[in-house]
């Protein structure tokens, strides 16, 4: 695994294909960055599917309400809930949306994101400025580009667990 620098602000995300290491940005999104790391240490993260993939484009999972896959798991809504939590006010920055940067899923509301997130597979400077930035994939980035595409794929792939590095 990379090289981890600050375990307190790093999720380790296992996929079917192994371990993806992700570097949260505490300085740069405190709120998105302290959500994450609570859903992560609450378990509310595992077992949770990728229900919009998109080639060329990007990841997109962490709807711990419908996207279980283990429990209450419902395909067709899957991408139309978050946690009990409250939403989380946008916390845009000048980082741009490269490759492996982790972007906060949200409404057309944007004080409105959740739980959900996307990892983008490619540079989409086009939403820069629109979601909140608020981690980088460091290691696995290949165990990303492995998740099977689909708007949900039939049988989509899933983060097995979820855990924050400090924890493991």
């Amino acid at each position: 695994m990379a090289d981890i620098k600050d375990p307190e602000n790093t999720i380790i995300m296992t996929l079917k294909d192994g371990p993806v290491v992700i570097e949260l940005l505490a300085d740069v999104a405190p709120q998105h960055t302290a959500r994450m790391k609570e859903l992560a240490r609450a378990g509310a993260y595992d077992n949770v599917v990728f229900h919009r993939v998109i080639d060329g484009f990007m990841a997109q999972t962490g709807d711990v309400e419908n996207g279980n896959a283990e429990k209450d798991f419902n395909l067709r809504r899957a991408g139309t809930g978050g946690s009990d939590l409250p939403d989380i006010p946008a916390e845009f920055s000048k980082l741009p949306h490269d490759r492996g940067t982790l972007g906060a899923a949200r409404s057309s509301n944007p004080n409105s994101a959740n739980s959900q997130f996307f990892i983008n597979f490619a540079d989409n400077h086009f939403l820069n400025g629109q979601y909140t930035v608020y981690g980088r994939v460091v290691s696995g980035m290949a165990h990303v580009d492995a998740i099977v595409r689909g708007e949900p794929a039939a049988n989509p792939d899933r983060m097995i667990s979820v855990k924050v590095a400090a924890d493991v």
